[in-house]
């Protein structure tokens, strides 16, 4: 009885110890995904942007260190622009051009999109504790869908943040962000599903100058306009 019990115990210790190794954190997947996204030096990507009951669709473009662009084909010709200083919009509806001033380290500028780039991730991980949704296997990206995803639950540390909670669904073998969906203290929620992604193509600075029509009128500091 002695040897069973004994033998009973190493056999639960071994099963104990293998299923401790293949547990991987969500902290600890997070910190993967910045990794990968650490060696990524431009991207291009298809974006759609779902904002209340607004949808949107272009193409992102990012280079290290901080430049963001985004061509938007709806709206037709609407264009952000981001360089590490200015954030600049160009509303063809409006003819108009909205610039801000941004501070380097707000992870919001250029709409949202700039949360799936090393600089975002970082201040995730800094701002926002993290925790699987469901589980570190992956699961369908939607309902009844094929498309599987690992699914991150980021939810801010202090009242300051811009968004109350992040959801994230990361590829699980590129480890590339798939889609973020953020809701705001006030409810508003924003997602971004990222597709066709082009990693490292040698993107030029040229790319990330934008000059908008000469009939457009500028609007300087618009976020803290009367």
């Amino acid at each position: 009885m002695k040897k069973i019990i004994a033998l009973c115990a190493v056999t639960f210790a071994f099963v104990s110890v293998c299923a401790a190794q293949s547990i991987l954190t969500a902290a600890s997947f997070f910190q993967t995904v910045s990794a990968e996204y650490a060696k990524i030096q431009d991207y291009e990507a298809s974006v759609d942007i779902h904002a209340a009951k607004t949808a949107m669709e272009g193409k992102v473009s990012f280079k290290r260190p901080n430049l963001l662009r985004i061509d938007f084909s709806n709206p037709e010709e609407q264009v952000i622009t981001y360089n590490g200083d200015t954030l600049t919009i160009y509303l063809p509806g409006s003819d108009a051009v909205l610039e801000q001033t941004v501070d380097r380290g707000d992870a919001s500028a250029g709409s949202g999109a700039n949360l799936a780039t090393p600089q975002g991730l970082s201040l995730m991980s800094r701002y926002y504790s993290v925790a699987y949704e469901v589980g570190q296997d992956p699961i369908p990206l939607d309902d009844g869908g094929d498309e599987m995803v690992v699914k991150l639950v980021l939810s801010r540390r202090n009242t300051s943040e811009a968004f109350r909670f992040i959801k994230l669904s990361v590829i699980p073998d590129s480890k590339l962000i798939r889609r973020i969906e953020a809701v705001t203290p006030q409810g508003e929620s924003f997602r971004f599903d990222f597709t066709n992604y082009a990693l490292n193509a040698g993107i030029t600075d040229q790319r990330f100058l934008y000059d908008p029509p000469s009939s457009a009128n500028y609007y300087n500091n618009f976020l803290f306009s009367e």
